[in-house]
């Protein structure tokens, strides 16, 4: 099975697992990960995603002896397909879940290359940790193969349009140390040790008063191009059910004695 889920408590860690491809994607992982990523959504009793893949290699990207042929030895027929500006589904990305919207955060735990697709399925997830020895890079630069699952739209977004055009253009390697430095990922923690950072972060952010934190991450994905006033507008209207749901009964936790002095332990 190339795609299996762990979970520990509230928190659900996706492995992709083909390391004999370094984890390059094939449409049967794709579809493996978006139905997981459905399914962790969907769980009321989910909060965190960790997305891991197994064997040192975060992704290697979309695995092109798939894009190269099909099953009768032609090239594959690509087509645009529908991509509704409305409420309407739209269609599965090839490199799985990158097309989601979902309603609680993922994070990226990066050992190796997340290069080219892999690049984009990590700028989908909320934050990236990565080991020292990992690295980015629009590898698919060299064969012809554009970005079309997101990774034109997220990256600018990230570190904005100079950078991202240096990186996109080029196809160059970009390493840990650089894409914290430049904001393309959040941490750098020792090889061998992502899963278990990602994990433990996954857990603190776990600990906290869900629909609130859901409401945040949902303000911050949602005032990408908007005016202010209207981003402003929109956060204050995305905030408001969310206190009364939990941040009277916080306010009150904290005014019974929890928290003082900055100690969060008990929440």
């Amino acid at each position: 099975m190339a795609v299996r889920i762990e979970k520990q408590g509230s928190v659900w860690t996706v492995i992709h697992s083909r390391p004999e491809a370094r984890n390059a994607m094939d449409p049967d992982s794709a579809e493996a990960l978006f139905d997981a990523f459905s399914a962790f959504d969907a769980d009321e009793s989910a909060s965190v995603a960790v997305l891991w893949g197994e064997g040192g290699a975060f992704c290697a990207g979309f695995d092109l002896k798939h894009a190269a042929a099909g099953a009768d030895g032609t090239p594959p027929r690509i087509s645009a397909g529908d991509y509704p500006l409305d409420n309407r589904p739209v269609p599965r990305g090839p490199m799985g879940p990158t097309r989601m919207e979902l309603d609680k955060p993922v994070i990226a735990a990066i050992a190796g290359p997340a290069v080219a697709g892999g690049f984009e399925v990590a700028l989908w997830c909320d934050i990236r940790v990565m080991e020292a020895s990992a690295y980015f890079g629009v590898y698919c630069r060299r064969w012809g193969v554009p970005l079309i699952d997101g990774g034109t739209v997220r990256l600018p977004r990230l570190v904005g349009t100079g950078r991202a055009m240096e990186i996109i253009l080029t196809g160059r390697k970009v390493p840990a140390e650089e894409a914290l430095r430049i904001g393309c990922c959040e941490q750098v923690v020792p090889d061998g040790q992502s899963r278990a950072a990602a994990e433990a972060m996954a857990h603190e952010i776990a600990r906290f008063p869900q629909q609130c934190m859901r409401a945040d991450r949902r303000s911050v994905h949602m005032q990408q191009g908007r005016p202010v006033r209207e981003a402003m507008r929109y956060e204050w209207y995305n905030g408001i059910p969310a206190f009364a749901a939990e941040g009277a009964a916080g306010a009150a936790r904290f005014a019974s004695g929890k928290g003082r002095g900055g100690n969060f332990s008990d929440i």
